[in-house]
């Protein structure tokens, strides 16, 4: 399995992504702007890996110029969907499709881990401006959260992994050594219906690349489990967003 195959899985549940996926608490983006040392508000930012524009839609509300890129046909497709007025073109982290020395701010929203860095960091420094900024950040749930932590493993377990891949430390582990990152976590919570819950899970690539069968019988083993925890029907989900900032 190839970076570029997993990743393009993506497409096939665009729809679903851009229903169930969480979004991004108002903290992230105040800490963007302080690590940044810039607002959002006028500055031009190019948002890569842009997905269904969860987002560019944040950091259009911020009074941000933004331009997105997404290399997925079926991922710029739901994207125009629900804003189909943002600027949109196709391309990736390591191949961007934007002049040099003409952006403020990049960001990556969970993004990032799916480039080459010996080509994305190169790519970074030659679009931004200089004192411009590139923000990485993910959203991982918070394994501190007992039901949280059981239900990494069980995870673990399904897909043979030796550490979570929603480990909010590891995604500094793997930043790229040779630029100099400021780092912040931000905690927040939503509260979904199950279904809800359960969608989201089945969105990420893991899932979209096991196949339909063995993701169905996970994810109805899964309801039975979080139906004695949460017996209302709501799920309480905890994350921590971890970003890193490096000035060109």
């Amino acid at each position: 399995m190839t970076i570029t195959s997993q990743a393009r899985s993506f497409d096939q549940a665009a729809a679903s992504y851009a229903a169930n996926r969480p979004s991004y608490p108002p903290a992230l983006l105040d800490a963007v702007e302080e690590l940044a040392a810039r607002p959002l508000a006028g500055s031009r930012v190019a948002d890569i890996g842009a997905g269904t524009g969860l987002a560019t839609a944040l950091l259009q509300e911020r009074g941000a110029r933004v331009i997105a890129v997404e290399p997925g046909a079926g991922m710029a497709a739901q994207f125009r969907v629900g804003l189909p007025g943002a600027p949109l073109v196709l391309g990736d982290g390591d191949h961007l499709p934007l002049a040099s020395g003409s952006i403020d701010i990049l960001t990556y929203a969970q993004a990032w881990h799916w480039t080459e860095p010996r080509k994305s960091v190169p790519e970074a420094l030659r679009v931004l401006r200089p004192g411009g900024a590139l923000a990485l950040w993910w959203n991982d749930s918070d394994g501190t959260v007992p039901w949280i932590a059981e239900q990494d493993a069980r995870l673990r377990r399904l897909f043979g992994a030796e550490e979570s891949e929603r480990d909010s430390l590891a995604r500094f582990r793997r930043l790229p050594p040779e630029l100099d990152f400021a780092r912040r976590q931000v905690s927040w919570t939503r509260s979904v219906p199950l279904d809800t819950h359960l969608a989201n899970l089945a969105s990420y690539s893991d899932f979209l690349m096991l196949g339909e069968e063995a993701t169905k019988a996970f994810l109805a083993e899964e309801r039975d489990v979080l139906a004695r925890s949460f017996p209302d029907g709501t799920v309480e989900e905890r994350y921590v967003v971890s970003l890193a900032v490096a000035i060109r």
